[in-house]
């Protein structure tokens, strides 16, 4: 029996986009700059933190929004306040 997958708002969107060939062909230098990205974007270190618990439930609800899980918007926030 298949375990059933579900995809967030953004996955769905793109497996729709590839389905209707919506997908254009990029050179391979360009491909390579955007795997190099995700691979320097790649979480390798666990961060245990105590935080308000209403800061956490307004968190989670703005992760919602955009349709992430609570635990990578936390992350994509850090990213950017640790590259700004």
């Amino acid at each position: 029996m298949k375990k059933k997958i579900t995809l967030t708002n953004e996955e769905q969107e793109i497996e729709d986009a590839l389905l209707n060939n919506e997908f254009i062909s990029i050179k391979t230098e360009d491909f390579k700059g955007i795997a190099e990205a995700i691979k320097a974007r790649q979480k390798d270190t666990v961060l245990n933190i105590r935080v308000n618990s209403d800061d956490l439930e307004r968190i989670k609800k703005k992760a919602s929004e955009y349709g992430v899980k609570y635990q990578s918007f936390i992350s994509e926030l850090l990213h950017k306040v640790a590259h700004s």
